[in-house]
């Protein structure tokens, strides 16, 4: 079969893709993490608290197609990726899924028993099931440029050194605070977007302190990558097109490693520009009662915040503290070519379908979610 694009290009593609794929699901699934970890607080009363399950019960698990897509992206284009990763996070995966298990349970169990106190344990339900994956995907991407403790041997099977409590490190704690900042913010920006009074309110109140919040942080963290991290460079000459071995190359760790590309590549500044631009600007609409703009900010803001950590990394996917030579590139983990080939594809065929599709539900829900129009609603949870 003759390849169109080189081993190269084909890397780069679905490094990209992986990116979209992401960022697609922090801010499509994102929204709905953030008001279930803000369900307590925006809500006082069984009616307000309805109202915010009724805004996201709808569509929450089309939104979570972007994490499977992802998961799968990582399986199928960065095997070496997915056996580090899933194994040396295994107990922190367990626990995101765990708390993503409480989110269809709650949605499902809450309205079966007309009892305050079966509806509270729910709603604490919905709450976990927000907040945690929230705050751990944000400490594994803390790690992941702190470096993860994982090595290779010569048959590149994969041994990882760390425990659960070791990724608990300060940074990695900010990252998760960053992380669980902007989903808030974005969830806040929703809550005061489709819903009116009190709710609106208290939404849009969480939503403003918490972009507040995410721009302090992630200018700090970023201050502490530049000037307190050891990155990770490449320190031999790579080939692009060879086959994936992540073995044949060497690595060394150097302070501010990590912003090497922003010396090379000054237009990827717009990334955290965009980040920290985006939500201040949502931290001043959500203020002036400007909701959309609110959303659409929160939304570029996850965008730079995210595109931060990919382009500082590049080519790096997963360093390794303990053995550097070991660390993952985009250059050494992928599928074969033909295999990166066939399914993009695939992506081509079946992307566009997920787009429209998800554009025509949320067409379909579009609107105020409120008091009234969930007694209309003879299937509102």
């Amino acid at each position: 079969m003759t390849i169109p694009f080189d081993y190269e290009i084909m890397r780069l593609i679905w490094w990209l893709l992986l990116g979209v794929l992401l960022i697609g699901f922090a801010i499509m699934d994102g929204f709905d993490l953030g008001i279930g970890a803000l369900l307590p607080f925006a809500a006082k009363t069984e009616e307000e608290r309805r109202v915010l399950i009724n805004l996201i019960g709808p569509t929450w698990e089309g939104n979570q197609v972007w994490l499977i897509l992802g998961g799968g992206a990582i399986f199928a284009a960065w095997p070496a990726l997915y056996a580090a990763s899933f194994s040396g996070f295994y107990l922190a995966m367990i626990a995101i899924l765990l708390a993503l298990i409480l989110r269809p349970v709650g949605f499902k169990f809450r309205g079966k028993v007309n009892d305050p106190r079966w509806h509270s344990l729910w709603d604490w339900g919905l709450f976990i099931g927000g907040f945690v994956p929230s705050l751990i995907f944000g400490v594994a991407v803390g790690n992941v440029l702190l470096g993860v403790p994982f090595r290779l041997d010569d048959s590149l099977r994969t041994f990882y050194d760390g425990n659960f409590f070791g990724l608990l490190t300060p940074f990695a704690l900010v990252s998760g605070l960053v992380s669980l900042g902007m989903l808030v913010a974005h969830g806040g920006s929703v809550i005061a977007m489709r819903t009116d009074g009190p709710v609106q309110e208290r939404g849009r109140a969480y939503g403003r302190l918490a972009a507040l919040v995410t721009f302090v942080l992630f200018g700090l963290a970023g201050i502490w990558v530049a000037f307190g991290l050891n990155g990770y460079v490449v320190t031999s000459v790579v080939d692009t097109l060879a086959p994936s071995n992540p073995l044949a190359k060497t690595v060394a760790t150097q302070s501010g490693g990590w912003m090497a590309n922003y010396s090379a590549y000054p237009w990827m500044i717009i990334a955290p520009v965009l980040g920290l631009g985006g939500m201040l600007v949502a931290w001043w609409a959500l203020g002036a009662g400007r909701y959309v703009t609110a959303f659409l900010a929160t939304s570029a803001g996850i965008f730079g915040i995210i595109s931060t950590a990919g382009l500082s990394l590049f080519p790096f996917l997963l360093p390794s503290s303990v053995m550097p030579n070991a660390s993952l590139t985009v250059w050494d983990a992928s599928s074969s070519h033909l295999t990166l080939f066939i399914m993009l594809l695939a992506t081509i065929v079946f992307l566009p379908i997920i787009l429209a599709y998800t554009a025509w539900v949320y067409r379909i829900m579009r609107g105020p979610v409120t008091a009234t129009t969930i007694d209309r609603n003879p299937n509102a949870y």
